[in-house]
């Protein structure tokens, strides 16, 4: 009895406590996805009292790095006779960049400003040679002088050629990298700033990223996502601007997106990362590619549509970016001092297959080339970056400016091609991991947990209790059995006997 008492107790138990734990673990299914994206929203709002991602946003604790490759140029002097270019890659020269936030003011609308500063430190162990390398590329100043003055007077155009030869600046150029990234002496800089001032964008020396290192890209103007965490990180005004000015429609000069750090949490496969670039002057859109793992975190990977750089004739949309040349190239001239410069992806990849006939040299390939973007959907954060770009001179003959026959009307030569890399490692990534990741994960597989424990101790209560009553069913059989015996077994004692009493009585009579 005491041990029959002690089993339906315990079955008792057993199912309070099954059914217990299946009703929070159905609670946590409904609640815990709640309780994790206001976990969420709490950790990537810009908010002061959050450690964790205001530090991120603030001094970006990530490592960022720069590799640029020069194209050197193999056969100057036969370009100038109307040979097609022929180019080696040279490099990458690595730099390390480091970025930081600086005049930070919270406005009472939820948008905060700031100022991101950026600065340049050579990381020779990571590059393929030094700053000291020798490289030869097109004379910027003098090709790209000459395209500008191209409808100047015809006198200013002979000034400018006479200068030119006075100065010994041809075509051509070789120098060694670190003065070709951040600046060399050059009495034709000095002249063009003395009588032409405003024509170039730097009064000292001149350098294709000399005006990059110790700047900052402006100032920017976010939403912190404190009233509405779907418009965190995005920007509502750059330098004080809503739009730019620098295109031909009201599309193309919008200022979308965020300022290419951070997104809004909760992105899906149909979401889009928009984002405004000062250094290309446009804002650009990247398209979901396919899900991936970035040092054990799963990333959604975000790429380029080869809509990106198409002309207008390509792609409608980007009419407004005209004058078009090829697709897959944007001109950057109405926002840099009027130079003919344009982007592109390194090598030319996914561009007019036209551009790759005139030079010898370019292999493009999606790996090395193109450009991608590495996101944990959940929270918006990126977890590897590389944004690739290349830098093109637009050359043409221009009339009384330099004797260059070249037989092309007009080149797009290239000097170089850049990659902006970052990811999230060391004790950021494990802070990252642990809060935003492992937790949430955690309780995602809690609540199933509960509902697995409850449903087993209710399997077992029942299992129990059945069993209690099949083994009291068992001892009412076997008593059965018992009893059933023993009356068989007296009956046959008594038939037995019966006969041997008959027996008896035969035997007797038989001898009388």
């Amino acid at each position: 009895t005491r041990m029959a008492v002690s089993k339906s107790t315990l079955s008792i138990v057993l199912i309070v406590l099954g059914g217990l734990s299946v009703l929070f673990g159905t609670v946590l299914v409904f609640v815990g996805p709640i309780i994790i994206d206001d976990q969420i929203v709490k950790n990537v709002e810009i908010n002061p009292n959050n450690g964790l991602s205001y530090t991120m946003w603030k001094d970006i604790p990530v490592p960022f790095f720069m590799s640029v490759y020069f194209f050197h140029i193999v056969n100057p002097d036969e370009i100038l006779k109307g040979e097609k270019p022929t180019v080696v890659q040279r490099g990458p020269y690595v730099y390390r960049e480091k970025r930081w936030k600086d005049n930070i003011t919270f406005h009472d609308n939820h948008t905060v400003s700031y100022k991101e500063y950026r600065q340049y430190f050579f990381e020779e162990s990571m590059s393929v040679g030094n700053e000291s390398d020798l490289v030869t590329i097109p004379n910027m100043l003098v090709l790209g002088a000459s395209v500008m003055m191209e409808n100047m007077p015809f006198p200013v155009r002979m000034l400018l050629s006479a200068t030119f030869k006075s100065f010994e600046e041809g075509p051509f150029l070789t120098k060694p990298v670190g003065e070709l990234m951040w600046g060399y002496d050059s009495k034709l800089v000095d002249f063009l700033n003395k009588y032409f001032p405003g024509m170039l964008p730097t009064s000292g020396k001149f350098g294709l990223f000399a005006e990059f290192n110790n700047s900052n890209a402006g100032q920017f103007t976010v939403f912190t996502g404190q009233d509405d965490i779907r418009k965190v990180h995005m920007v509502d005004s750059w330098n004080g601007l809503k739009s730019v000015n620098y295109w031909r429609s009201e599309q193309c000069n919008m200022i979308n997106g965020t300022a290419g750090q951070m997104w809004p949490p909760f992105m899906t496969k149909e979401s889009t990362m928009p984002f405004y670039s000062p250094d290309a002057c446009r804002s650009m859109e990247l398209v979901y590619q396919r899900p991936g793992m970035s040092r054990g975190i799963p990333v959604y990977r975000f790429v380029a549509p080869k809509t990106l750089f198409a002309n207008g004739a390509d792609y409608p949309p980007n009419e407004g970016f005209c004058p078009c040349r090829q697709s897959g190239l944007l001109s950057v001239r109405t926002c840099r001092h009027n130079s003919p410069v344009f982007i592109s992806h390194p090598h030319f990849f996914e561009a007019d297959p036209v551009l790759l006939d005139t030079v010898n040299g370019l292999r493009p390939n999606e790996d090395e080339h193109g450009l991608f973007i590495d996101i944990h959907p959940e929270t918006g954060v990126p977890m590897n970056v590389s944004i690739r770009l290349q830098l093109n001179l637009l050359i043409k003959t221009v009339e009384k400016i330099l004797n260059i026959e070249i037989s092309l009307h007009l080149l797009f030569f290239f000097f170089c091609h850049l990659s902006q890399s970052g990811y999230i490692d060391g004790p950021v990534l494990n802070t990252f991991r642990t809060n935003l990741v492992v937790l949430p994960m955690v309780m995602e597989y809690m609540q199933y947990i509960f509902i697995a424990f409850g449903l087993a101790g209710i399997l077992g209560a029942v299992l129990l209790y059945v069993n209690d009553k099949v083994r009291g069913l068992l001892r009412l059989f076997c008593m059965f059995e018992y009893f059933t015996y023993n009356i068989f077994c007296f009956r046959a004692c008594m038939f037995c006997v019966s006969a041997c009493a008959i027996c008896e009585l035969l035997r007797g009579s038989e001898f009388t």
